[in-house]
C-alpha cells in the first residue's frame, strides 16, 4: 500500500506517517505559506502524486485540489477551525462544504465537530490527535524548587485558546512561581502589555521545533494549556504524555472520561491551580491519571494501527 499524504497540522501526519510499518510505502507532500508553494506547486505536486490512498489535512485548498484532480480514495482530515469557524465564511465555506461531501472518508481530530462533519458526510468519524511516544515520554517532577515553574504552553490567542484568562489567575497563585509563557500566537504584544499591568513576572520564551517542546514540559511543575473553547488541543495531550500535570478546559460532554477539568471561572482555574502547586499528592495523582489517559488514547502507535484499518476499509469501499 503506498499512502500519499497530503500538507499537515500540527504534526499529526507526520507524527502518523513516522509509525506506519516497513510494508507501507510512504509520500507526504508538505507546503509553505509562499505564494508559488501553496498554488501552482501545490497543485503539481498533488497532480503528479500517485498512491493507493490519499490522506489530505485541513479541508481547504490542499483537499479541493485532490477532489479535483479525482485523486482517490480520499480521506479528508478536518482539525477544528475548518469546520467550526472557516465553513461559515462566504469566502472560503463553499471550499470546506464541497470536500465535506466529495471525499470518501472525513476523520475529525475533534468531538465538538463531528455532528458538522456528519451533516456533510456521513462516513465521518473522531480521530483522536496523536503524540510520539519517542518524543514525548514522562520524567519525574521537580520537586525541591523555591519557585514552582509555571508553563502557559498554548499559543497567545485570547479569543481561541483563552491565555488572558490564565493570566488572570496567575495572579491568585498563592507560592512562589516563576512564569513562563512561549513567545508566539497573535496576542502577544496584548499579553505582554497585560502581563505587565497585572504586575505578573514572566519570562518569554522563544519558538522552539516541535521536537523540543518536550524540554519545556519537562522543566515545568504544571503546564496551562488552554481556556478557550473547550476542546482537547495537542499542547494539553503532548504535556500529558511528558508527565506533567495539565489544567486545560475541556467540555466534559465530548470528553467524559479525560482527566482534565471543565473551568467555571478564574477563580476555578486558581483554585485549581493553587492546589496542584502546594499538594503533592493530588499533583502526582494527576499527573498519574492524565499520563494514563493519553497513552490509551493519543499514543501515536496505537492509533497507527486504527489508521491502517480506515485505510484498508475505505479502499475496498
Amino acid at each position: 500500500m503506498k499512502v500519499v499524504m497530503i500538507n499537515d497540522c500540527a504534526f499529526v501526519g507526520e507524527t502518523l506517517l513516522k509509525y506506519m510499518p516497513d510494508y507501507v510505502d510512504k509520500m507526504h507532500i508538505k507546503r509553505t505559506r509562499g505564494f508559488w508553494n501553496k498554488t501552482f506547486g501545490l497543485a503539481y505536486n498533488i497532480l503528479r502524486a500517485t498512491g493507493d490512498i490519499y490522506h489530505v489535512h485541513y479541508l481547504l485548498q490542499d483537499c479541493y485540489l485532490a477532489t479535483f484532480f479525482r485523486k482517490k480514495p480520499l480521506i479528508g482530515h478536518a482539525h477544528g477551525s475548518d469546520l467550526r469557524e472557516v465553513i461559515k465564511t462566504r469566502k472560503w465555506g463553499w471550499i470546506v462544504r464541497h470536500n465535506l461531501q466529495h471525499c470518501d472518508k472525513i476523520l475529525v481530530a475533534q468531538p465538538t465537530i463531528l455532528d458538522i462533519a456528519k451533516s456533510y458526510n456521513n462516513t465521518a468519524e473522531y480521530f483522536p490527535i496523536p503524540y510520539d511516544p519517542e518524543i514525548f515520554y514522562p520524567k519525574p517532577l521537580c520537586e525541591n524548587r523555591k519557585e514552582k515553574v509555571i508553563l502557559i504552553a498554548s499559543p497567545q490567542d485570547f479569543k481561541v485558546k483563552g491565555t488572558d484568562k490564565f493570566l488572570y489567575a496567575c495572579t491568585k497563585v498563592k507560592v512562589p512561581f516563576e512564569l513562563r509563557i512561549i513567545g508566539y500566537g497573535k496576542d502577544l504584544e496584548k499579553a505582554k502589555v497585560l502581563i505587565k499591568k497585572l504586575g505578573l513576572k514572566a519570562t518569554i520564551l522563544s519558538k522552539v521545533p516541535h521536537e523540543h517542546m518536550n524540554r519545556l514540559y519537562w522543566e515545568a511543575n504544571l503546564v496551562l494549556g488552554s481556556f478557550g473553547i473547550g476542546q482537547l488541543d495537542t499542547v494539553a495531550i503532548e504535556a500529558m504524555a511528558c508527565g506533567r500535570p495539565v489544567i486545560h478546559h475541556i467540555l466534559k460532554e465530548y470528553f467524559p472520561s479525560c482527566p482534565l477539568q471543565e473551568l467555571k471561572s478564574i477563580d476555578h482555574a486558581a483554585e485549581l491551580i493553587n492546589a496542584i502547586l502546594t499538594d503533592k499528592r493530588e499533583a502526582e495523582e494527576l499527573r498519574r491519571k492524565q499520563l494514563e489517559y493519553v497513552s490509551t488514547h493519543h499514543n501515536a502507535i496505537n492509533l497507527v494501527e486504527k489508521l491502517l484499518q480506515i485505510y484498508k476499509h475505505t479502499v475496498k469501499s
